[in-house]
């Protein structure tokens, strides 16, 4: 089983290359965001909570997260691996994700890195904010939280990762096709 993680900041593209991803390698696709957003949609109690946190661009526990993840891991079938998306973004939660695969005599195959500068991503969020309609993306104080998160809380997974010898970082600011293909050309190797 292979196990990748799609990273980046947020309007990295991370959603709109995933797609793609999980249909050529046969992955389940894991985004943490879409498993909150279902949670939020249907009124749960654990929605509710996220919900709260996310509007003020903060992270939701991490208990929670891994066991909506570890979940999946041991329901879904008939897929060649996993992409995880929006998870870890904490090194606690990458050595938490170490353990949880070590448990299954696995370990992360890679990490897939897509990197755009931070004015981008505040002009991507707007744009998706846009078309899509998320909340959670419409307001600047909360998009600079959220940047600023990655930068503080996320970003030192790169450090992680590149010595485990499983961080593999794609330029992500061309059109959707080209970075798919430098996302594929990592992929092919791993």
């Amino acid at each position: 089983m292979k196990y990748f993680i799609l990273f980046g900041p947020p309007g990295a593209g991370k959603g709109t290359q995933a797609g793609a991803m999980v249909e050529k390698y046969n992955l389940k696709h894991i985004s943490t965001g879409e498993l909150l957003r279902s949670e939020i949609a249907a009124g749960t109690e654990l929605g509710l909570k996220a919900k709260a946190l996310i509007d003020a661009g903060s992270l939701v526990p991490d208990e929670v997260v891994e066991g909506m993840i570890e979940s999946k891991f041991n329901t879904v079938k008939d897929v060649n691996g996993f992409l995880l998306d929006g998870f870890p973004r904490t090194i606690a939660q990458a050595e938490a994700l170490d353990k949880m695969l070590e448990g299954r005599g696995e370990s992360v195959t890679g990490v897939v890195s897509l990197m755009i500068p931070d004015e981008m991503i505040k002009e991507r969020i707007a744009h998706r904010a846009a078309i899509e309609g998320r909340a959670d993306d419409a307001n600047i104080e909360t998009i600079n939280n959220r940047i600023k998160t990655y930068h503080e809380k996320t970003e030192p997974l790169i450090a992680f990762y590149q010595e485990a010898d499983k961080y593999y970082e794609v330029e992500s600011m061309g059109t959707i096709e080209e970075v798919r293909e430098l996302v594929f050309s990592v992929m092919d190797n791993l």
